[in-house]
């Protein structure tokens, strides 16, 4: 099966990511560089947090309909719609993580990969 031709490369989706994160208040937004690690699933993780789950998942919403709508990307995965302290959109090369602050504090992703280079980008627009 051939690849399907990119409408945008990482870093243009990672912006539009970001945009649609802070679209919607999120806080502590970070992304996390593996492009030059060898052996892992993805090149980048973004990571943020919200305040509340209509807010984790109001957040979620803005990133899904942003991709689908600038540049028809579908997430291959979703995962914790439900419950909305996790959620993950599971776009191939770049996974998104939206985060209960205290959920976030819990499973410390940012922590685990010493070798990654981390992005803070700040919490206004």
């Amino acid at each position: 099966m051939a690849k399907r031709k990119r409408l945008a490369d990482d870093q243009t989706i990672l912006q539009a990511i970001i945009e649609a994160m802070h679209e919607k208040k999120a806080v502590d937004i970070l992304t996390i560089n593996f492009s030059e690690i060898k052996n892992t699933i993805c090149d980048y993780f973004v990571i943020c947090s919200g305040m509340n789950k209509p807010q984790v998942e109001a957040i979620s919403d803005s990133v899904y309909g942003k991709l689908r709508k600038t540049y028809s990307l579908h997430p291959q995965a979703i995962e914790g719609i439900q419950n909305a302290e996790w959620i993950l959109l599971d776009y191939g090369s770049i996974v998104v993580h939206i985060f209960m602050e205290y959920t976030r504090k819990f499973y410390r992703l940012e922590d685990l990969w010493a070798d990654a280079k981390l992005n803070y980008y700040d919490n206004l627009v």
